[in-house]
């Protein structure tokens, strides 16, 4: 018997942040934690900005001005869940067909005034049809989800230690 294959993953950290500092640490600070080697662009990547609000993108800016909008924000709402759009299909490209593309919410839950639990699920993995399962297992592998959310743990306690 074979089981059927999962279109989420799911992973979390705990930050030893207050919530409103955990969730502006991870918007505005995005870019510090995105690895700089994991961009679409054809040239080294100078930035990753976070633009704040639903509507807003994800963007790398490269070191020749080049930029790769590759998510979308859907849900913006301090200090407790942002929602993205996954805009990279199964070739690692960008999706244009929006039809086609997955989710990543984050929710950021108080455990006490001075610890936050942050949970990351990456969902609808299948919209993104033949090989989506090339997208799965990139974004649950150490070097995806795992990376990012070990990066974001590192920087908010580096922010603790500048407040």
């Amino acid at each position: 018997m074979t089981q059927s294959a999962t279109a989420v993953v799911r992973r979390h950290v705990v930050v030893k942040a207050p919530i409103e500092r955990a969730f502006t640490v991870f918007t505005e600070r995005f870019g510090d934690f995105k690895p700089r080697e994991h961009t679409l662009l054809a040239v080294p990547i100078v930035e990753t900005v976070f633009e704040p609000r639903v509507g807003g993108f994800i963007c790398d800016r490269g070191a020749d001005g080049s930029e790769c909008r590759w998510a979308r924000i859907l849900a913006y709402e301090p200090p407790t869940r942002v929602v993205l759009s996954w805009d990279i299909g199964p070739t690692w490209q960008i999706e244009t067909n929006l039809d086609l593309t997955s989710e990543v919410e984050v929710t950021f839950v108080a455990e006490t005034p001075d610890q936050t639990r942050v949970e990351l699920e990456h969902r609808h993995i299948d919209r993104h049809g033949p090989g989506w399962e090339s997208v799965r297992d990139g974004v649950d592998t150490d070097s995806g989800w795992p990376l990012y959310l070990d990066r974001y743990q590192s920087l908010v306690l580096g922010a603790a230690d500048d407040a």
